[in-house]
Order: structure tokens, then C-alpha cells, then sequence
């Protein structure tokens, strides 16, 4: 076997990339795949590293990168779901031509949930800057579909995926309303939250599409979390002022009550819509029922929500909570 035959150490990949030398890049995963299972895994993860500090070094390279999508160890295509979800936070310009690569993951019910997750949160990434790269019907049928079957992990990364279409495109999911309503009941918090957040969104701009969804709605504002239960107020103070039909909300007396200890996020909506339900007031506040508000905020309240600074197991990719044990509890492969 020649020098060029070996398949390459782990750091050479992102010594190529920091060099800027493209073409022996591309050639170093071409014999990347010559590698055993935990050089891959080791080349990749340090390939996420670098993507991390300069997304832009990966232009071009997002092709040859899918070939570990379809890798024959679940860990690889772990890590390289992992690596496309940090290019697409950052550059998703750069996943754009591999759109097609991640849905087809994200259909084959056959692939590791947590893979399918990764690829539906890329997707979700590219449709926030890019949503006619993600708006095809197919994909947008994949991700609503799944929320009725898959594994909790998935939804949460489908539900957030519908959340940031919406926010790229708000009439994207115009259609979709009652079919996204269906599943505000998840038993996902967050689930519950992007898909809240994805009908206020939607009723920012088309509040009348909101028809139907009241007592779906009305649900979500006992809900356990504030944020859902803002979310859920939200939308219907857009609905109310789009003169649809709707009812006095009498969940709304008790939540306006609020102390110290009542997130702002909850009240400030709660006051919105009662003064939208019951004196009338056509006016919007700032901060709230604007898809420019949306998309400022809502990072940040789902980072508030999960509220750890835990890690994902770099074998099963179940999230780790700070401070746990040294085995990861469902795989059992050390932290």
C-alpha cells in the first residue's frame, strides 16, 4: 500500500481545511473511508471542532462529507449529523447542496433516531436563512409526520426544524395549521413550545389561518411550562385580532396574577391577550407578535427551558446532565 493509499491521521483533515488546500481536502476523505470506525469517529469530531471557530472553510466540502451519513458505523453517522448541524447554525449556504442527502435521512425510518434528529435539526437550521431550499412539500410532510411516531428526540428536532421554517417563511406552514395543532398535546415540552411558536409565527402575518386551533390553544395555557403557556396566549391574542370568532378565555384569570416568581415571558402575553380579548385593544406590543420578536427571542427561551449545561453521549447521542454519572444510563459507554 502506498503513502497516498493510508487512510490519513485523524488531524489531518482539519490541517488541510486551516490550510486552505481544498482539493487535498477533498482527497483526504476520499481516504478517510480506509480508516477504522474510531479514526472516522476522531476525524470528524475534530472536523466539528474546526467548524465551530470557521464554518467557511467547509465550502464545497458538504458532498463529499454525506458519504459518512451513510457510514456503516452509527457513531460516524452520529458525529457527521452532529458536524452538519454546526455548519448550518452558522453557514448554512454551506449545507445547502446536501439538502436533499439530509432528507433522506430524516425519512428512513430505519435510521438511528438520533441521526434522523441531528439531520431534521440541520434542516431546520438551512430553513431559517434559506426556506425555499427546505419548503419542498416532501420534506415538509416528513417533518410533520414524524411527530406522530417518533422517538421523543426526533420530534423535539422536527417540531424545532417547523418552528425556524415558519420563521423563514411564515406562509410556508400556512396550510399546515391543523395538522400542527393536533400535536400540542405532546408529551415534549419543547415539542409543545416550537410548535406554539411556530402557529404564533404563522399568526403574525396570517392570524385568520389560526381558525380552528382555539381549543387547542386554550389547552396549552395550563400547561405545565410558562413558555407554552405564553406561546399558547400569544397566538391567541393574533387570532382575536383578526376579528376570527373567539370566546372569552377564562384560563386567563389567575395567570395574570403575577409575583415574583411569574417569568415575564408569561405575564407580558397574558396581559396582551386580555387586553386584545377583552377590551378590544388592536395594538401589539413591543416584543411581542412579530416574527422579528419571535425570531430574537426564542433562542434564548429555549435555552432557559433546558437550562443545563450537560453534554450529548458521543455513542447513542442521549443528553448527559451535568454532574451525572461517569457511564452514559442508556448505552452504558463512558462519558
Amino acid at each position: 500500500m502506498t503513502e497516498s493509499d493510508q487512510p490519513p491521521s485523524p488531524d489531518r483533515l482539519t490541517e488541510l481545511l486551516e490550510d486552505g488546500a481544498h482539493e487535498e481536502a477533498v482527497a483526504c476523505l476520499d481516504r478517510l473511508d480506509t480508516a477504522d470506525a474510531d479514526g472516522r469517529k476522531r476525524a470528524l469530531r475534530a472536523a466539528r471542532s474546526l467548524a465551530e471557530e470557521r464554518p467557511r472553510v467547509f465550502d464545497g466540502l458538504a458532498a463529499p462529507l454525506t458519504t459518512f451519513l451513510t457510514d456503516d458505523d452509527r457513531a460516524v453517522r452520529l458525529t457527521t449529523g452532529k458536524l452538519f448541524v454546526t455548519l448550518a447554525r452558522s453557514e448554512p449556504a454551506v449545507v445547502v447542496p446536501v439538502v436533499g442527502s439530509l432528507a433522506a435521512r430524516l425519512a428512513d425510518d430505519e435510521e438511528f433516531y438520533y441521526v434522523r434528529a441531528r439531520c431534521a435539526e440541520a434542516l431546520g437550521y438551512v430553513a431559517l436563512e434559506r426556506p425555499g431550499e427546505v419548503g419542498d412539500p416532501e420534506i415538509l410532510a416528513d417533518f410533520r409526520v414524524g411527530l406522530s411516531f417518533d422517538e421523543p428526540e426526533v420530534k423535539e428536532k422536527l417540531a424545532k426544524a417547523l418552528a425556524y421554517v415558519a420563521l423563514g417563511d411564515p406562509g410556508r406552514l400556512r396550510h399546515q395549521v391543523p395538522s400542527l395543532a393536533e400535536h400540542l398535546d405532546d408529551g415534549g415540552t419543547l415539542v409543545r413550545y416550537h410548535l406554539c411558536t411556530a402557529l404564533v409565527v404563522v399568526g403574525c402575518e396570517r392570524p385568520e389561518k389560526l381558525s380552528g386551533t382555539e381549543d387547542a390553544l386554550r389547552e396549552r395555557l395550563t400547561d405545565e411550562s410558562p413558555y407554552v403557556q405564553g406561546r399558547a396566549a400569544e397566538a391567541l391574542a393574533l387570532l382575536a385580532q383578526s376579528r376570527a370568532a373567539v370566546d372569552s378565555v377564562p384560563e386567563l384569570d389567575g395567570i395574570d396574577a403575577v409575583d415574583d416568581d411569574t417569568p415575564s415571558f408569561l405575564a407580558d402575553r397574558v396581559r396582551f391577550a386580555r387586553r386584545v380579548l377583552e377590551d378590544g385593544d388592536q395594538s401589539v406590543p413591543d416584543g411581542l407578535g412579530t416574527v422579528d420578536a419571535v425570531r430574537a427571542g426564542t433562542d434564548d427561551v429555549v435555552a432557559e427551558m433546558k437550562s443545563h449545561d450537560g453534554d450529548d453521549c458521543p455513542h447513542c447521542g442521549v443528553e448527559l446532565p451535568p454532574g451525572g454519572p461517569p457511564m452514559c444510563p442508556r448505552c452504558g459507554a463512558p462519558r
